[in-house]
């Protein structure tokens, strides 16, 4: 298996980094749309499961802008970037390397996630929580949409 077919395994991973439920709605709307994944997805072929990965990916977006939230660091934080970046990793690898794009996922979540931390709080210091929330959303939404975009092909009907 080369680094470059786990390529979007990779990026999806970044992108859970920072938003750990963006991978999974991504996926979701995408297979909403009637688009398939190149690895095998079971989880997110059950309407419930894609109807409730859109509604935390939203949910997310909008506990992010607020003072209690959480650091993407904490236990529960790492565990959901583990799990939806697993997920996604697993169902943008090529056939057969779901394993392998589910550990490359992971492994660039979790490192990630430190970085940007790190980077949203500088953020915050300069321009506030909601403003960079707002900022870190649509470059990562647009990231997560772009990848699952280029990764995703028409199922056939």
């Amino acid at each position: 298996m080369s680094l470059r077919n786990l390529l979007p395994s990779i990026l999806i991973g970044a992108v859970a980094s920072a938003r750990s439920m963006t991978p999974m709605a991504s996926i979701a709307l995408a297979r909403f749309a009637g688009r398939r994944t190149p690895g095998h997805l079971m989880l997110l072929d059950r309407p419930v499961f894609k109807a409730g990965a859109v509604l935390m990916g939203a949910g997310e977006l909008l506990g992010d802008k607020m003072k209690t939230a959480p650091d993407r660091t904490v236990f529960l934080g790492l565990a959901a970037r583990v799990m939806s970046a697993g997920i996604a990793g697993a169902a943008l690898a090529p056939k057969g390397s779901e394993r392998e794009g589910a550990a490359a996922a992971v492994a660039t979540a979790v490192p990630l996630a430190y970085a940007t931390l790190a980077v949203r709080k500088r953020a915050m210091a300069r321009m506030g929580q909601t403003r960079s929330g707002l900022i870190e959303d649509a470059l990562i939404v647009t990231a997560g949409a772009a990848i699952v975009a280029l990764c995703m092909g028409r199922t056939s009907r």
